[in-house]
């Protein structure tokens, strides 16, 4: 088992980023135990309460994973499930890892809920409140263009509630079943509804929120569910990097978000870099049927957009590495081992049939 525990430390907070793979060719309940107790012992020794968790793996091993869960977290546990998200068993086995953000110093995060249900949590700070959601989903009944429009609206609902709207909103996860079937249409559906909030204004990018598409399913059997971080009257403004690094704006190709955002969060400063891959600056796929070099490309592209919002690698506290294949896993994880990153990996399609590999990371230092 590995627990990669990154920490950002100020005087208004202290922020934990974790990210826990599982040992290798151990049953899945023994490795559930071992991760749970390893992010237990973590939040506990820095004194910290969980902002946001999700958890990869099969819908088998997610059951197992949640039951263990409740067994390590005890009163860690505030009522808030996980994101739990269906992935292929890969090099770890049927567990592909857990990433945790959690924060400590001042007061406790707070649930929001959706209804009766918990689906969020609000970090509260004189300067400001640092949001998140996680499994924004509508019924599976639906058919998923459906599911996607009901998901942004349910977002917008929760973040009303805490005077906050799709403006305040910096980054976004959405997590899209069988994305190959429907990616485009999803991408209408997001562009309609940014274009309705203000988001988009006469067909130019104003607040777009930095964002992964990928074709992971939710637990719950949604088509579409959402993941987001949105930041209340912050100690600055969001930033967004509608062009940024090697690549131009997302959108002229009509996916609506940003390449990265930057914005205060509890402890410091934290960058989002989107879902990154081996697209060059007019919108293409290069390196076709090449893994070694798409996978070198989106590196490139990733460490471009970091370089330019001024962080580096040393920033980096979390990221993930979606690979379409178990031999493009294997091959990022033997021949990319020298990264400092720390990285979770998951096979996964990508948006495009010809992408074999794409990369997100967050990365933060305090103020």
């Amino acid at each position: 088992m590995r627990i990669d525990t990154r920490i950002i430390k100020s005087k208004q907070a202290v922020e934990g980023y974790i990210t826990a793979t599982p040992s290798r060719n151990l049953p899945i309940e023994e490795q559930a135990r071992e991760l749970f107790a390893g992010i237990r012992d973590a939040l506990n020794s820095h004194n910290l309460r969980l902002l946001q968790e999700r958890i990869f793996g099969t819908k088998e091993a997610l059951g197992v994973s949640r039951k263990a869960r409740a067994e390590a977290y005890g009163p860690l546990d505030d009522g808030l499930e996980p994101s739990l998200l269906l992935v292929p068993g890969g090099i770890t086995g049927q567990i592909a890892g857990v990433q945790v953000h959690a924060v400590g110093g001042g007061q406790h995060p707070e649930l929001l809920r959706l209804g009766d249900t918990p689906c969020g949590r609000i970090f509260r700070q004189s300067d400001g409140s640092y949001v998140t959601l996680s499994n924004i989903s509508a019924s599976p009944q639906n058919q998923p263009v459906k599911q996607a429009r009901i998901a942004f609206e349910k977002t917008e609902s929760v973040l009303k509630h805490v005077n906050a709207c799709m403006l305040d909103v910096s980054r976004t996860w959405i997590w899209l079943a069988d994305i190959l079937s429907w990616y485009g249409d999803f991408n209408a559906v997001r562009n309609e509804f940014y274009t309705e909030r203000g988001l988009v204004t006469n067909g130019k990018l104003n607040r777009m929120p930095a964002s992964t598409g990928i074709g992971i399913g939710s637990h719950s059997g949604a088509a579409c569910a959402i993941d987001l971080v949105a930041v209340i009257e912050p100690r600055k403004p969001i930033e967004y990097f509608n062009n940024a690094g090697n690549q131009k704006s997302a959108f002229t190709y009509g996916s609506a978000f940003s390449r990265a955002s930057k914005t205060a969060s509890p402890a410091g400063t934290t960058v989002f870099v989107s879902g990154t891959a081996s697209i060059d600056s007019a919108g293409r796929t290069i390196h076709l049927n090449d893994a070694p070099a798409q996978i070198e490309t989106t590196i490139e592209n990733v460490r471009a957009v970091l370089k330019q919002t001024n962080f580096h690698d040393n920033h980096v506290v979390q990221a993930t590495a979606y690979c379409k294949s178990p031999e493009i896993e294997k091959l990022f994880l033997e021949k990319w081992s020298d990264l400092s990153w720390p990285t979770l990996t998951t096979i996964t399609d990508i948006c495009r049939p010809k992408l074999l590999f794409e990369m997100e990371l967050t990365a933060a230092c305090a103020d």
